[in-house]
């Protein structure tokens, strides 16, 4: 019987089966990031997305700041350890390589830089400009971490005005200091609610995996904590440990599951939310956004 169970937690089901597509897009856009020594999320997190949205939506989720991150979280592939200099060139080279590829929606996000004393604000609000430059029609979502819940870094942020501030909250509050390193989930719920406090106009958005112990009523906690601090947007996807070493998936929800927290979210009042084995934080993210596209070419 202990076999059996230990089993059911390792072996996958079904409709996590990923599609695997490595057309001109995908390759063309692989090849430019390491030309141009960029990192994305898309690659460090082996998200199971990727080939979608780089083969066939043409959206990619860039990760700045380097590729080490100073928080050890325990769900995360990202490397963990004492991060480089940053490079002040790097966003310029995010910029030429949104602008070269054409790409619709791009996601800025970065590793936690904890070693700085604005968090990486600075080169986050400096991606963001030397897009808007040389990509007008490009929307932006930035994804930071909460750094350090210092609210002047966010303000630098915040003062580029991206078509969406993102922040993931990760997971239940009674799971937190078991999966997430530094961060709390009071802290993520203040980042959130400032954020929308600084802009109001702009959309502000959040993510939790699910599949490491919650139980539905705490998922429910989570959608009126975000709301209860004016996020307009949710997403809600199955943890996939990525190696022997993070954390052990408890549960793999099934696509039904999935489908009742949507709509339990929707009535709540998000004004959307993604819910899916294989949705992850800029999962369609481009979609979310195309009235903030719609909006700034109207006013150029």
């Amino acid at each position: 019987m202990e076999l059996a169970k230990k089993e059911e937690h390792v072996r996958k089901p079904d409709w996590l089966k990923i599609k695997l597509n490595t057309n001109e897009n995908y390759t063309g856009l692989k090849k430019m990031m390491r030309e141009n020594n960029l990192h994305t999320v898309c690659e460090e997190a082996k998200c199971p997305n990727i080939h979608e949205c780089w083969a066939v939506r043409r959206t990619a989720t860039f990760m700045i700041l380097g590729s080490v991150c100073t928080r050890a979280c325990r769900f995360c592939a990202v490397k963990t350890g004492l991060p480089t200099e940053l490079d002040l060139q790097e966003p310029e080279r995010v910029a030429d390589s949104v602008a070269l590829m054409n790409l619709k929606h791009a996601v800025i996000t970065a590793v936690a830089r904890d070693d700085q004393k604005d968090g990486g604000a600075g080169v986050f609000a400096e991606t963001v400009r030397a897009i808007r430059r040389k990509s007008p029609f490009t929307t932006i979502e930035v994804l930071p971490s909460d750094m350090g819940g210092n609210y002047d870094n966010l303000k630098t942020l915040m003062d580029t005005r991206p078509d969406i501030l993102n922040h993931n909250i990760e997971t239940v509050r009674r799971l937190t200091p078991r999966v997430r390193a530094r961060a709390t989930y009071d802290r993520s719920l203040e980042f959130l609610r400032r954020a929308k406090e600084m802009q109001p106009d702009i959309p502000t958005k959040s993510s939790i995996m699910i599949g490491l112990g919650e139980t539905k009523e705490e998922i429910i906690e989570v959608m009126d904590d975000l709301l209860a601090n004016n996020v307009d947007i949710m997403a809600i996807g199955q943890y996939l440990q990525p190696s022997k070493k993070h954390l052990k998936v408890q549960k793999y929800y099934h696509p039904d599951e999935f489908a009742e927290l949507k709509e339990i979210a929707m009535s709540k009042g998000f004004s959307h939310c993604e819910a899916g084995p294989l949705v992850r934080s800029s999962y369609h993210a481009d979609e979310q956004v195309n009235e903030a596209s719609k909006k700034r070419q109207a006013q150029a």
